[in-house]
């Protein structure tokens, strides 16, 4: 496993050629070596050695491709608010492990306030998040209340992160 930035001095120690790369990789991943090695005017080995850098600290992860769930008829974008029963080790480990299994869930969330947990959730229509939510997650032992909401805009989705 990669090592994780520690605090935020570690965010301020990446000077302005290594946050101009993460922008134009954020951007668009598939962008060539010698294009990110033109931008930033560096050559391209010693750009390939910055990003070996950035990876074994941990500052870059992985290198992915995002999909429009749109584009798959993937049309409903929703979350739920969870609240469980108690939160005795067993019975969060237990709701987290089933959560994982849920490819329609994208992202969860532990959370400080009302509910436990939310969960981001893509499904392609109306009968499909009931039957989601019926045979799957009100099924998972512990689940006190579920508060689901249904997106009917979304006014921003951005993966990438603030660098300045």
């Amino acid at each position: 496993m990669k090592p994780i930035l520690k605090n935020f001095e570690q965010l301020q120690q990446l000077d302005d050629i290594d946050r101009q790369l993460l922008c134009l990789l954020q951007e668009n991943s598939r962008t060539t070596i010698v294009e990110l090695a033109r931008h930033v005017n560096l050559s391209t080995p010693g750009l390939q050695k910055r990003l070996r850098k950035l990876e074994e600290k941990g500052v870059i992860d992985r290198y992915v491709t995002l999909v429009n769930r749109e584009a798959l008829g993937l049309d409903l974008l929703c979350f739920a608010q969870v609240t469980l029963v108690n939160h005795q080790p067993e019975c969060v480990g237990r709701f987290c492990d089933r959560v994982k299994e849920l490819p329609e869930v994208l992202e969860c969330h532990h959370l400080s306030g009302e509910f436990d947990y939310l969960l981001k959730m893509v499904v392609p229509n109306h009968q499909h998040l009931a039957k989601l939510l019926s045979e799957k997650i009100t099924r998972i032992p512990g689940i006190d209340r579920i508060q689901t909401n249904i997106v009917l805009n979304e006014i921003k989705a951005s993966t990438s992160l603030p660098l300045d």
